[in-house]
């Protein structure tokens, strides 16, 4: 009965296994939107900030963080090369813990590490089962395949 129950249900809900990848890829997306939008804005500020935070580089890695959000916004929108963005995604969000959120403990209401962890799982969870279905990965690269 069990056995049964369990795959009845396996078969209904993994038919939104997609819908569910894209619906969290949309939603990190959105989440990395305006701090890329916001280093962009002030790329200068955010080396001298970083500089200031002991990051190496600072000027180089404002960039590059500034141009690894950016387009990690559109490739998580459109659900392309979507293993490979979120391993920098999840670097930056390493280095975020790190050096911002983590003096303030786990509370996203205290600035904590909360929410960078969050996306972090996200990110992890996009590299290890992919964009799903409704991504222009499954276009051009698994429906062949199949």
């Amino acid at each position: 009965m069990l056995k049964k129950i369990h795959s009845l249900s396996k078969n209904i809900l993994q038919n939104f296994q997609s819908l569910s990848l894209l619906l969290a890829r949309l939603a990190v997306a959105y989440g990395f939107l305006e701090p890329a939008l916001l280093k962009w804005k002030d790329i200068g500020s955010v080396a001298t900030w970083f500089g200031s935070m002991g990051i190496p580089f600072p000027t180089l890695n404002a960039y590059m963080a500034a141009s690894t959000e950016i387009l990690g916004v559109v490739l998580l929108t459109i659900g392309l090369f979507t293993r490979l963005i979120s391993i920098p995604l999840m670097v930056i969000m390493v280095v975020a813990i790190m050096t911002v959120h983590l003096a303030h403990g786990f509370s996203a209401g205290d600035n904590g590490f909360e929410i960078p962890l969050y996306y972090m799982l996200f990110l992890f969870i996009f590299t290890a089962h992919g964009a799903g279905k409704f991504s222009l990965d499954y276009l051009l690269f698994e429906k062949k395949t199949q």
